[in-house]
């Protein structure tokens, strides 16, 4: 006599179906893996999140309001800080260098009336709502400054790259001749 144990091997092997052991295992392996992709999209996903939540917006704006601050405005209307990854300043399609003391004083030098001049090196930090004037004049007066107003329009291009504090974007801020 054959006890029923060899009897549900013989029954498995002969393929007469599945017991319930093995479809509960099937169950889990495909619960498990089903329950892995959602995790690792997930984390995808909030690491997506967490960049866009930090991600600096760097722009570049020109302003001549009559009798005040007036020039070129650098503003983060972004979420998060900006590092400077580099900068390039040209002149009637002459590059002068970058965005730092050199290269401004290089346009200031070509100017009757000096303006006002901020800037920046590589690896500097523009804080989230930043809003300076990078190039300016005080109080400005069409008839005196429309030397700096031309360069500014129609002569100068100033070119920002950065990124955020995660680094990697190869984000770019331009300020071209108005055509």
């Amino acid at each position: 006599m054959i006890g029923s144990d060899t009897v549900r091997a013989i029954r498995l092997h002969q393929g007469d179906g599945m017991n319930a052991e093995t479809v509960t295992a099937v169950c889990a392996v495909v619960i498990a893996v089903a329950s892995l992709v959602v995790s690792v999209y997930q984390t995808h996903a909030m690491r997506q999140h967490n960049r866009h939540s930090v991600r600096p917006i760097l722009q570049l704006h020109r302003g001549w309001p009559p009798g005040g601050r007036a020039g070129i405005r650098l503003i983060n209307s972004g979420l998060g800080p900006a590092v400077i990854v580099d900068s390039t300043l040209t002149v009637d399609d002459e590059v002068l260098g970058a965005w730092n003391a050199r290269g401004v004083d290089r346009v200031r030098d070509r100017l009757s009336v000096r303006p006002s001049a901020v800037t920046f090196n590589q690896g500097e930090v523009i804080a989230t709502d930043y809003e300076q004037y990078v190039l300016s004049v005080a109080s400005y007066d069409p008839r005196n400054h429309a030397e700096v107003e031309d360069l500014i329009n129609r002569r100068l291009t100033l070119i920002i790259r950065y990124e955020s504090l995660y680094g990697g974007e190869n984000y770019t801020a331009v300020l071209g001749p108005i055509r």
